[in-house]
């Protein structure tokens, strides 16, 4: 697999559809200029790699369309350094601008074969300090926390308290909430050991987030 000038062509026009779209957030979108978002799918859609639009990843998950993971990754507002916990690593491509931003990473997916495959291609993509999980992503990574932020990348029929309970004191959560066809952005900062502060944001389509796991 490599990463051709046709490909680092095509990802600076992606660039710049996701900035006229609203996307501000300058590291951001160098990181998504900078990754190779190919070697984080099937090579049947290679070549349609550097569209605005989301691709089947096996196990009824997909990678997300990029504007949608711009989007969410500048609601976190990352500081160099800060530890993420990932809801769903699927590809493993949320994680990878992650860590290009400097993150500390800790990625958690409940489908063993996305976990394997994810860790593979993030270590070949340059991102092999991502710290990815098999497990189930309601409860988190206790043993890891606190976390400065968390990001779930797939619709939460419900708040997990276990997430909420693993933020640092400040720290915020960002997670598309509701079932059905449609599920709303919240970024949810954590004040007190009980008092949160919640904001909503735009409307956007995911695949479920389930409890438990599959091997």
């Amino acid at each position: 697999m490599k990463d051709t000038f046709r490909y680092q062509g095509l990802r600076k026009r992606l660039v710049s559809e996701l900035a006229a779209a609203g996307i501000k957030d300058k590291k951001v979108l160098d990181a998504i200029e900078k990754i190779p978002r190919h070697y984080f799918m099937d090579s049947t859609f290679e070549e349609d790699a550097y569209e605005n639009k989301p691709f089947p990843i096996g196990r009824g998950q997909t990678i997300s369309n990029p504007y949608t993971v711009a989007y969410q990754t500048e609601l976190l507002e990352l500081k160099e350094g800060d530890k993420v916990l990932e809801i769903g690593t699927g590809s493993g491509y949320q994680a990878a601008v992650l860590a290009e931003l400097k993150a500390k990473v800790y990625s958690i997916e409940r489908h063993q074969p996305l976990s394997d495959q994810a860790k593979k291609v993030l270590e070949f993509a340059g991102y092999g300090d991502v710290q990815a999980f098999f497990g189930d992503g309601f409860a988190g990574l206790p043993l890891e926390a606190p976390f400065d932020k968390i990001l779930i990348t797939a619709a939460a029929p419900e708040i997990p308290n276990q997430l909420l309970q693993q933020l640092k004191i400040n720290g915020v959560i960002i997670i598309p909430f509701g079932e059905g066809d449609r599920q709303q952005m919240i970024r949810i900062k954590r004040l007190g050991n009980s008092d949160y502060e919640k904001e909503t944001f735009d409307y956007f389509t995911f695949v479920p987030m389930l409890k438990g796991v599959q091997d």
